[in-house]
């Protein structure tokens, strides 16, 4: 295995030189760091990560949280894109993730068991139970943590601005002549509270008084829910003109219930999808919904916490907020 001396042997430099120019120090020049990297590329050189760790008292692994309600796993569109982007910005700063369960082969073990099983050095938390013991225990352990749309007051917090989201989607709604708005929400979290909250203030700043039957209670990513409660919203005596869903992969859901009873979209119902996923604009017809800016969430959470892995002693809590922007379809009809 070549080593940082043999490099420094070849290149001419001490070793102390060859160790700046790999850990990209700003005290050497650019001509020698680039030719000691160039030399370390040609001589098949890899750092020794089990000595890095001990020098560094850090595994370079992050640990990943991810567990939504419908047991979706990575083909929630909108999630695998925030976790990507996660990923991508992780593995820049030189970081590797592992997944963490409750599970190592047959046995059972908490998420904090399994995070100090595996070494990691911080842990991202998103889309999940967060008032799960085994969450809790995480949150209020020793290890760095951030969490993805979930806000706890010892804990930094990267959120999608759903007050705001909501608000734009609504309002446009509005603007295009609907007054009888129907919402379709997601199970019980701090991202429902919210949009929920943002939907009644919207419309009684409008002047509108939402019915209590056009609100109803779903599942984020679950068609089959959204299928059944967009029938009853449609069977009302005093039907709405507009549908909002959780998340545009649920819209389909209230789409197929929407062609069974014969009716069209726009023309007879509109609706407005949540998330703005790349499923909402290849739709028929495209969905108008709030596109969420994952990119951004998923760079920033990882941003965050590196900062909190390598700076410890500098924790701040912060509440970062992500605004999001109207994709505009083809789904909402002017009155």
């Amino acid at each position: 295995m070549v080593s940082i001396k043999d490099i420094s042997i070849r290149c001419g430099v001490s070793v102390a030189t060859v160790s700046k120019a790999l850990n990209n120090h700003s005290d050497i020049s650019e001509t020698t760091k680039n030719h000691v990297l160039s030399v370390a590329k040609e001589m098949g050189y890899y750092p020794n990560l089990f000595a890095r760790a001990l020098k560094t008292n850090r595994t370079y692994n992050i640990g990943v949280l991810f567990i939504d309600e419908a047991q979706s796993g990575l083909t929630h569109e909108y999630f695998a894109n925030v976790l990507d982007s996660f990923k991508v910005e992780a593995e820049s700063h030189g970081y590797d993730i592992t997944f963490i369960n409750r599970h190592m082969g047959l046995r059972k073990m908490s998420y904090y068991e399994h995070s100090k099983y595996r070494g990691v050095d911080g842990v991202v938390i998103a889309c999940i139970d967060f008032s799960d013991p085994d969450v809790l225990e995480l949150i209020h352990s020793d290890l760095p943590v951030v969490t993805i749309d979930h806000v706890f007051d010892n804990r930094t917090a990267i959120i999608s601005d759903n007050v705001k989201g909501m608000n734009d989607l609504i309002s446009y709604i509005y603007e295009m002549g609907h007054r009888k708005i129907a919402y379709i929400h997601g199970a019980d979290s701090s991202v429902t509270k919210n949009r929920v909250g943002s939907f009644y203030k919207t419309l009684n700043e409008l002047g509108i008084n939402v019915p209590d039957e056009y609100v109803k209670s779903g599942i984020f990513h679950d068609p089959d829910t959204t299928y059944r409660l967009t029938k009853e919203l449609l069977s009302l005596k005093d039907r709405p003109t507009c549908i909002v869903f959780p998340d545009d992969f649920s819209c389909i859901g209230g789409m197929n219930a929407i062609k069974e009873l014969g009716l069209s979209i726009p023309d007879d119902i509109s609706i407005a999808g949540y998330d703005g996923v790349l499923l909402s604009q290849v739709l028929n017809p495209k969905l108008t919904t709030l596109q969420q800016d994952t990119k951004s969430l998923g760079k920033k959470a990882a941003e965050k916490l590196i900062y909190l892995i390598e700076n410890p002693k500098a924790n701040i809590i912060e509440r970062i907020v992500v605004k999001g922007n109207i994709l505009y379809g083809e789904s909402v009809k002017k009155l």
